[in-house]
């Protein structure tokens, strides 16, 4: 079967400058979508935009920069059909040791630059009766984890705002979901590992009952392009009838049913 739905559409992905947002963006441009790939500045300053995307900066926290861009884009680019919000950041660290200032990074880029972002997509969105949202999101948003305690929280408020968004602007004709990764092969999680010997990867697939995690099910950490084709799928015709879903790629790392 092949996706279809994105020919010619306008799709602003952010945090194109990151592993999952760069595999996004190739499927996207290959698929023969139009694409705004974003990310802050600084990020963008070492980005190499694929053939064919455009390259807007945006600071997630910006509520006024994220409607701007969004402006800008359909000005430039047409109506915007499809969205991919992939920005966010990790903390990691016990809650009790976590710093006032880095628990209110944590917040403001994952829960409030989601608000910021999807409201920003889905006003336009509703306008023309018609789109699409897939928002990046984690596996620990739904399981407790050691040290990550801000990140998840983060996310778990991240998740619960695309579902509630999905249900405002279902009737409106556009579709909201959500992709959960669990351990992927990107700078996020390798900057993680002590080692650099593949001890990291072994750990992580493997499992740690001290950490309380169960490791993963099919042997191997995720691609951002196991990712990204999930995101695919959530954004084409084929999910046409699925809203307000939560898609774990996570290998069966949080053994859900």
């Amino acid at each position: 079967m092949r996706l279809s739905g994105f020919q010619n559409t306008l799709t602003i992905v952010t945090g194109a400058a990151g592993g999952i947002g760069q595999a996004v963006t190739r499927l996207l441009l290959e698929a023969g979508a139009r694409v705004v790939a974003t990310d802050t500045e600084a990020a963008l300053a070492s980005y190499e935009a694929p053939a064919g995307a455009s390259v807007m900066p945006l600071d997630v926290r910006d509520a006024e920069a994220a409607e701007a861009l969004v402006a800008t884009a359909e000005a430039e680019h047409g109506p915007l059909g499809l969205g991919v919000h992939a920005a966010g950041v990790l903390a990691v660290g016990p809650l009790l040791d976590l710093p006032d200032a880095e628990w209110q990074r944590v917040i403001d880029i994952n829960a409030t630059g989601s608000f910021n972002v999807t409201r920003a997509l889905g006003r336009a969105m509703a306008r023309h009766g018609r789109g699409a949202i897939v928002s990046v999101s984690s596996n620990a948003a739904g399981v407790p984890r050691l040290n990550m305690g801000a990140y998840a929280a983060s996310k778990a408020a991240a998740t619960m705002l695309i579902r509630c968004l999905g249900l405002e602007l279902a009737g409106k004709g556009v579709r909201c979901n959500i992709v959960a990764p669990g351990s992927t092969l990107t700078p996020m999680q390798t900057g993680m590992w002590t080692e650099k010997d593949g001890s990291g990867e072994r750990a992580v697939i493997e499992g740690s009952l001290e950490a309380f995690r169960t490791g993963i099910p099919l042997k191997k950490i995720a691609t951002p392009e196991d990712i990204a084709a999930a995101v695919m799928y959530l954004l084409s015709d084929q999910a046409g009838h699925v809203t307000m879903a939560d898609l774990y790629v996570d290998g069966g790392a949080t053994l859900r049913a």
